[in-house]
């Protein structure tokens, strides 16, 4: 640790030298500027006028050609108007900056001074798109021939700017334009030193072919709108146009090309052959120089871009002043290294490894020096090479590469990396060097980086390195992901005997997990054999022997996997001795030699000794699903919740947000909760709503506990809960059918006004039938108790549903007209007086009692008698037999000993808002499944 601390602080010199030649050189410049119309941020600097920007819907996404995150601070704490939100986030071979629309805001991009521009609009802030500025060339184009004695020049007369691209293919010249237009060739019929001319036209181009011999020279140059392009005479040097690496350093060339329009792919008539000519416009501009690789052959061309290819896979793209050629897989190019001078870093100092990305034992060896010394010596180097660096792009890396080496290979990741950053920073398409992803990758990969070194490990210039396959199975088993994993490790097997023992040692633990995972439990047995093996350090071979444990249980071997547990847990090391002591939690559970409770406290201590890895994801997980199997749903959900979105990306936290959600389904779509008091059930949900599922079992939820809180009268809790549905989570026919249900409630609850706000903020076409009779039953209802009795029978109109009926009845009671009330009372009873054995409902007989008491002060003794006749048997076993001996009897029957004022008391005795409101509870238990055992 000393020598660590030592090496730390003797880095610090070169560390700042690293910052300082970063700073000057600038990579990324983040500019923003705002008008009242719109904000303008502008990505300038070596890698950021590079950047490429595309929108998925409301997703603006700028892709930079780097792995380090820029600062992005001011964009995040001021957001421009009409943005949400900002955030970035890495993926291979660079950084993505995500800006989030607002609803209606709009965003234009382009490049212009050298930068990438992102122009960013408020919601209706945007102007029009302007029409395109080309407009449509109708007419023939004339081109003109003037010869010369030993030259011909011809002028073509274009009425606006075009695009063009001017070059020699063997004995003819091609003169490509990016607009379709016919061509006047009368004017062109003589020549001089060129014998042919002929012109064809694409969906959005015109080509001309003009055979001329090899050695007249070509020149093409602008004079206002038109171009003149010259065969023969004195020969002019094209330049104007630089082709390199991209600095991202993936495999791509990207070719700088002010003005650069499109990319145009022809067939030559007479070769045969496919090739692109990508057009530019003025002023002049070419590529002076034939350069070919394996994909492809760059021809010199007097203006414009020539790409010839054997490849069918070859992609051009022309972004404003950038055009980038590329292939799915990437070119094949040599290293980035090869253009650089060459240099030794000393004789002593740690040799390249023969694969990029493997650790040699060597590299940590000091010789006859002290780490300090040895570590100073490389450093001093590095940094010399450093500042050269800063100065001549094409200056040496191996002085710094062997620092990197030495710190990797003495376990000083953390350092490594400053040091490979510093190398990228300096020269960014140093990321195409191979031992620069492989080094950088195994160091992040060593220090739990995983998603960076994912990064890293997938660059095109790795691709088929069996020693990057080695650290793929190693981030893979430490994700969790086995089935890769094992193929990795697999792709790599012949080069893990070449990296350092300690890794060896952890490569053969990694790969035996990852065996025992996928259920090799053979593989996994001859794997850790081999990581036993190896001479390493006493921390990887108690995790080996961790390994070791679970393969016993798996084997049904507990005792032994035991005595492990036991013998790991001794260790001083927490990393070890937790998982081993959640191992003899586990078996000892499962054997019923340690009681629950005794096991819960154990793991509530592990959960807060050892944090941040699947090891606290495990512990918690177990915690979880130990306090379900005693019934204690709210320790569990707690504990469960633990984990948090921090370890969303850790192998076994799907395990456990499926914990969570099993739980939460168990307890409120299950009957889990049915045995807690409503108010407990509430309490808890509302604790964990945000473990409500998305659609129709989360709806069902919340209606099942919405019934429990409306069986004990918790009308305001249970209209809470669906309104929430309603405003937040539903929309159609699902926001219609829960409104409906809150309506019900508030009616229940007599607050009309609130239930027809429910029901008319929540119409919508195409509703079931049988709903909108139940609506329009609740629309009534509510109209009613607002005294509106006729726009209650307006809303009901013709329909004769049993609830259109009863509101239809109820409004007709209280604009007291009697008769037509009681007659819909009668007809709603139908023929039940004929099954007298049977005591009437509370319902059926308020509206018995109703019907009587109607007909009365109607006048109709008639349907008095009628009713006496069919229904006197029910008055002894009625609920209130005197109230309805004296509704059935009616006023003239009873001899004068009942007065009129007796009807008012029968009226409010057969209350049918009781009678509605029971019916509701009953239905909301139907539909919930509240009304079984």
């Amino acid at each position: 640790m000393a020598a660590a601390a030592a090496g730390a602080i003797t880095f610090a010199p070169f560390a700042s030298l690293a910052q300082e030649g970063t700073v000057a050189l600038d990579p990324i410049v983040i500019r923003i500027g705002a008008t009242e119309a719109f904000t303008r941020v502008e990505f300038a600097g070596v890698i950021g006028a590079r950047s490429r920007v595309r929108q998925d819907g409301r997703a603006v996404i700028v892709r930079l050609g780097t792995t380090a995150a820029p600062d992005v601070s001011r964009l995040k704490v001021d957001p421009p108007r009409g943005v949400e939100s900002v955030e970035t986030r890495s993926v291979r071979g660079g950084t993505e900056l995500v800006l989030t629309l607002a609803e209606g805001a709009e965003a234009r991009s382009g490049v212009a001074d050298g930068a990438v521009w992102l122009n960013l609009y408020a919601p209706g802030a945007a102007p029009p798109v302007e029409a395109a500025a080309k407009a449509p060339i109708t007419e023939a184009i004339p081109v003109k021939a003037t010869v010369a004695e030993d030259s011909v020049s011809l002028d073509f007369q274009w009425p606006q700017a075009v695009g063009a691209a001017v070059f020699r293919r063997g004995d003819a010249v091609w003169v490509v334009f990016d607009t379709v237009a016919r061509l006047d060739m009368a004017g062109a019929r003589t020549l001089g030193p060129a014998t042919d001319a002929r012109w064809a036209a694409g969906p959005d181009y015109v080509a001309v072919r003009i055979a001329a011999p090899r050695s007249l020279p070509v020149s093409a140059v602008s004079e206002g709108t038109g171009w003149r392009v010259v065969i023969g005479g004195l020969p002019r040097s094209a330049t104007g146009v630089d082709v390199g690496r991209d600095d991202s350093g993936e495999p791509v060339l990207v070719a700088r090309m002010a003005g650069a329009t499109k990319a145009i792919w022809l067939t030559d008539p007479v070769v045969g052959d496919r090739f692109a000519a990508v057009t530019a416009l003025a002023p002049g501009k070419g590529y002076g120089r034939r350069q070919q690789s394996v994909d492809l052959t760059l021809i010199p061309t007097a203006h414009g871009l020539a790409v010839e290819t054997p490849a069918d896979d070859l992609a051009i793209r022309a972004e404003g002043d950038l055009v980038t050629l590329s292939r799915p897989r990437g070119l094949i190019l040599s290293p980035p290294s090869a253009g650089l001078q060459t240099a030794t870093a000393g004789a002593d100092a740690p040799r390249k490894a023969p694969y990029p990305a493997l650790i040699l034992a060597e590299w940590a060896g000091l010789g006859d020096q002290t780490f300090t010394e040895r570590h100073r010596a490389l450093q001093d180097a590095a940094a010399q090479e450093g500042a050269k660096a800063g100065d001549d792009p094409r200056a040496p890396v191996e002085a710094r590469l062997a620092l990197a080496r030495f710190l990797i290979g003495s376990g000083l990741a953390y350092e490594a990396i400053g040091v490979l950053n510093a190398i990228v920073a300096a020269a960014p398409n140093m990321l195409g060097e191979a031992e620069v992803r492989g080094l950088r990758g195994a160091a992040r990969a060593s220090i739990g980086r995983l998603e960076e070194a994912q990064g890293d490990l997938a660059g095109a210039s790795l691709a088929g390195d069996p020693s990057a396959a080695v650290w793929r199975g190693y981030v893979a088993s430490r994700q969790g992901d086995w089935i890769e994993a094992r193929r990795s490790f697999a792709a790599g097997a012949g080069v893990i005997d070449r990296f350092a023992p300690e890794w060896r040692a952890r490569f053969g633990a990694a790969h035996a997990l990852a065996a025992i995972e996928t259920g090799e439990l053979e593989a996994a047995r001859a794997l850790l054999a081999y990581s036993f093996s190896q001479p390493a350090p006493a921390a990887d071979q108690l995790a080996a022997r961790l390994i070791q444990a679970r393969l016993f249980e798996l084997e049904g071997q507990g005792d032994r996997a035991l005595a492990v547990y036991r013998a790991v847990a001794r260790a001083p090391l927490d990393g070890v001795a937790v998982p081993a002591k959640l191992g003899i939690v586990r078996l000892e559970l499962a054997r019923g030699t340690m009681k629950p409770d005794v096991a819960a406290a154990q793991l509530e201590s592990l959960r807060w000794r050892w944090r941040g890895d699947a090891v606290e994801v495990e512990v918690i997980r177990t915690l979880g699903q130990l306090y379900l199997s005693q019934g204690l749903y709210r320790e569990a959900l707690t504990a469960l919740r633990g984990a948090g979105p921090r370890m969303a990306r850790l192998p076994g936290a799907t395990e456990l947000q499926a914990d969570q959600d099993k739980a939460f389904r168990v307890l409120f779509l299950e009957g889990g909760a049915d045995g807690m008091q409503p108010v407990q059930a509430l309490g808890l949900f509302y604790d964990f709503r945000d473990l409500t599922p998305v659609g129709a079992d989360g709806d069902e939820m919340v209606r099942r506990l919405a019934r429990r809180l409306i069986d004990v009268d918790l009308l305001d809790q249970a209209a809470e809960l669906l309104k929430h549905q309603v405003d937040n989570r539903l929309e159609g026919v699902a926001k219609a059918q829960v409104a409906t249900d809150l309506a019900t409630v508030y009616l229940m609850d007599r607050q009309p006004e609130k239930a027809l706000q429910a029901l008319w903020g929540s119409r919508t076409t195409l509703l079931p039938t049988a709903m909108n009779a139940e609506r329009r039953a609740l629309e009534a209802r509510a109209l009613m108790d607002l005294g509106r009795f006729d726009h209650a029978l307006e809303v009901l109109g013709d329909d004769q549903s049993p609830a259109a009926r009863d509101v239809r009845a109820e409004v007709l009671w209280k604009q007291q007209k009697w008769a037509e009330a009681a007659a819909i009372y009668e007809a709603r009873l139908g023929e039940r007086f004929k099954d007298t054995g049977t005591p009437l409902s509370a319902e059926d007989e308020s509206r018995l009692i109703r019907a009587g008491v109607g007909y009365s002060l109607g006048g109709d003794g008639g349907a008095v008698a009628r009713l006496s006749r069919n229904w006197s048997g029910f008055i002894a076993g009625a609920k209130a037999p005197n109230a309805l001996r004296i509704a059935l009897a009616g006023l003239d029957g009873l001899g004068g000993t009942a007065q009129a004022q007796d009807f008012a008391s029968l009226t409010a005795a057969a209350d049918t808002f009781a009678g509605w409101v029971n019916g509701m509870k009953t239905q909301f238990r139907e539909r919930t499944g509240g009304n079984r055992p």
